[in-house]
């Protein structure tokens, strides 16, 4: 049917021995993507070798593709391997490959080192597993590497630290594909925090402290539910039912920021939410986010996208003519 939605292929590269937490991470989060009532991914799982696949857990997978599934991909994603990580020279070339046909890259932990090897990020801002940073800045001095974000986009190459960093790195596809909304309800229908900042960092230098009750978790969720509201540190800590010294400690153990910049960032990604979904006036999106006025959402916005609200909209409002509405 002319007009009809195609969903965006994914190829998934499985180095061998390949992590399966890494190859379920994109099943798990681009099979949840619906536009329309159809998928909005369709992945393919590959390998330099189809057939039986070593895992880092000492299992085998069954692999039916094999890295033509790249031609046919919009994005691929290469997954992360067990030490020591040698780039596959098969791999290497396919990525390289599929660069050089202007298709989007990604990676997960070590995946990385697959194209730092094949010259794709040379000159440009990359990250990997902060236990790996020293070696990938041994092996590719020419990576600006970044040892202690969770994931980075430097033009069509995005790379992600590891473990759960590669939920955040999938959200931020999917927001960048299909929008904030999108995202977001991606985000709650598998139970993971909404999209987090690429440049909050993997880990925290100083032990999560031991749990009292349910933490900062519920705190968390009714601001979320008011954030068309003036809250404070105050106003979380009372929620908390702790001090604001306690709230700020906890907070920070448990997300990696402060309460106030969390608070920013969710107050930004709900302004996004609500120019790609909406057709509110920029007033009124600015009071709904809890940003205050229309000044201070541009303010914001365009230090987040490097966009006007205005042209933001305009690229990623996701309202046909026919179907623009303003409810919340």
């Amino acid at each position: 049917m002319p007009g009809a939605f195609v969903p965006y292929r994914i190829a998934v590269v499985a180095p061998s021995p390949v992590s399966m937490f890494n190859l379920a991470i994109p099943e798990l989060m681009f099979g949840k993507v619906e536009v329309d009532g159809r998928p909005g991914y369709e992945v393919v799982i590959c390998a330099a070798e189809p057939g039986a696949l070593p895992t880092t857990g000492g299992l085998d997978l069954h692999v039916a593709h094999g890295l033509d599934a790249v031609d046919d991909a919009d994005t691929v994603l290469v997954a992360g391997t067990g030490e020591p990580f040698e780039p596959d020279p098969r791999i290497v070339a396919a990525v390289r490959s599929a660069a050089a046909a202007g298709k989007r890259i990604a990676s997960l932990c070590t995946g990385a080192f697959q194209l730092a090897e094949a010259g794709l990020l040379d000159g440009r801002r990359a990250t990997t597993y902060w236990k790996y940073a020293g070696e990938m800045r041994r092996r590719y001095p020419d990576v600006d590497l970044r040892g202690d974000v969770l994931y980075v986009q430097d033009g069509p190459y995005v790379t992600a630290s590891g473990y759960a960093a590669g939920i955040d790195l999938c959200l931020h596809i999917i927001r960048t594909d299909h929008g904030a909304a999108v995202a977001n309800e991606v985000a709650r229908g598998t139970l993971v925090a909404p999209v987090r900042p690429g440049g909050q960092t993997q880990f925290t230098h100083t032990p999560l402290p031991p749990e009292r009750g349910t933490g900062c978790a519920d705190t968390r969720g009714w601001a979320m539910r008011n954030l068309d509201q003036p809250l404070t540190l105050t106003d979380l800590a009372r929620h908390a039912g702790v001090s604001v010294r306690t709230l700020t400690r906890r907070f920070h153990a448990e997300s990696g920021v402060s309460p106030l910049q969390w608070l920013l960032h969710q107050r930004v990604e709900r302004a996004r939410e609500l120019l790609e979904s909406t057709t509110l006036p920029m007033d009124q999106v600015a009071r709904a986010s809890g940003l205050g006025t229309a000044d201070s959402l541009r303010g914001h916005i365009v230090r987040r996208t490097g966009l006007t609200p205005s042209a933001y909209r305009a690229q990623f409002s996701r309202l046909d003519s026919a179907g623009m509405n303003a409810v919340v």
